[in-house]
């Protein structure tokens, strides 16, 4: 299939990502408010509270569960059409879910919401990292991600005051606008290059994932990375039975508390812009995975002084956050570049091994959070980042040997 060209990043080419990010800031916002009104909703289901989390997990399944048509699908459809579709479905969803009356059928169109995960995943970020040289594309993809954060800082803060003054459905409401206006955006701004894409039967699909998950490279790389943003993932996820139903917190205080820990991933994100043309790729991922492991180390810790567990908490969550920032979009490109297959494909599998693998640990963690509380938390984060240590490392180190052999920087 013919490549598309890549244009420089500049203000009006900026336009495009700009759109996308709102969408994602959507999609994002469509997690971070609902989780810490999810206490509130299980009592209005007249259900456990233990729920809470499953409405993270079930986002993700529906984001793993669609991947892998939305990316082929980009590939022979065009990139454009693709996205500015999910964006409508999502938009529907999010209209939808305010008539449900039971926990079901909540997480049923929680998981149909999570589609717009795969969207971005699949087809927006594919479309990134096509549109944009190497580097532009890295510091595009930290710039969003700055951007979509607002999302979990906006989202907890938001979501308190839901609890408090009005009822969650308005959430969805407001994020259904939002979507509504990126649709627009992307209409108009998203480029959609004209490219010979060979019409072939269906059964291509599958002969394209098999060749994608065949690779080495991809699997340990695209495996790495639910290692090292797991940890974040499980903090928003449990966050509010942590800090609310156990350790007594008020709901504004539990918003106030997702500001450093963010805001560490916000400025990991700047560093590794101004740092980017600087660095060889990859060096930032090996100074950001030893940071990881001090963070969760310090989490540990707390464990043993409970006066100041919180702060330890929040310390340790920092200090991971903003490792997770000078790592991630690095990885993601090295992932995503690692096998010859069109992108719209490997863009799926990606987002697939990481959606399934959000779920999996996020439902195994919350059911061991049930019987052991806090310890759970704390060595199942540990042990994420120690298992990075491993074969994620070597392979990282493996493909910048590469690089460096070939001379790229």
């Amino acid at each position: 299939m013919q490549s598309p060209k890549t244009t420089p990043l500049n203000r009006a080419t900026f336009m495009f990502p700009l759109a996308l990010v709102l969408f994602e800031f959507s999609v994002y916002i469509c997690n971070d408010l609902v989780q810490p009104a999810m206490l509130a909703i299980t009592q209005e289901f007249g259900v456990s509270s233990t729920w809470a989390p499953s409405s993270m997990s079930f986002f993700l399944l529906g984001g793993a569960c669609v991947a892998w048509l939305l990316g082929p699908m980009s590939d022979r459809l065009g990139r454009k059409k693709v996205l500015l579709g999910g964006v409508l479905f999502f938009v529907a969803c999010c209209l939808l879910i305010l008539f449900t009356t039971t926990i079901e059928s909540f997480l049923v169109f929680r998981f149909l919401q999570g589609f717009g995960l795969s969207v971005i995943g699949a087809v927006g970020y594919a479309a990134i990292q096509e549109t944009f040289e190497e580097r532009d594309a890295i510091k595009v993809m930290a710039l969003m991600a700055n951007v979509s954060l607002l999302a979990p800082l906006l989202g907890p803060v938001v979501g308190a005051f839901m609890i408090d003054h009005v009822s969650w459905h308005w959430g969805f409401i407001g994020i259904a606008f939002l979507a509504s206006l990126s649709w627009f955006g992307l209409k108009a701004k998203m480029p959609d290059p004209h490219i010979s894409r060979p019409k072939q039967p269906l059964s291509y699909v599958w002969d394209d994932f098999k060749q994608v998950y065949k690779n080495k490279q991809f699997l340990v790389l695209s495996l790495s990375i639910p290692m090292i943003c797991m940890p974040l993932m499980l903090w928003i996820a449990l966050s509010p039975v942590i800090l609310v139903e156990q350790l007594k917190l008020t709901s504004m205080q539990y918003g106030l508390a997702q500001f450093p820990v963010l805001g560490g991933l916000i400025l990991g994100n700047i560093v590794l812009m101004k740092i980017i043309d600087k660095w060889a790729l990859g060096q930032t991922i090996l100074l950001g995975i030893p940071l990881m492991l001090i963070g969760t180390l310090i989490i540990f810790a707390g464990l043993f002084v409970p006066d100041y567990f919180v702060w330890a908490l929040i310390i340790g969550m920092t200090c991971i956050s903003f490792a997770e920032g000078i790592s991630f979009s690095v990885l993601y490109r090295f992932a995503l570049m690692s096998s010859e297959v069109s992108k719209g494909t490997v863009a799926s599998a990606l987002s697939m091994l990481m959606m399934f693998a959000f779920f999996i640990i996020i439902e195994v963690v919350r059911m061991l959070y049930e019987a052991y509380h806090l310890p759970a938390f704390s060595l199942a984060c540990l042990a994420l980042i120690l298992m990075w240590f491993s074969f994620p490392r070597q392979m990282l180190k493996k493909v910048m040997q590469q690089r460096a052999e070939v001379g790229q920087f």
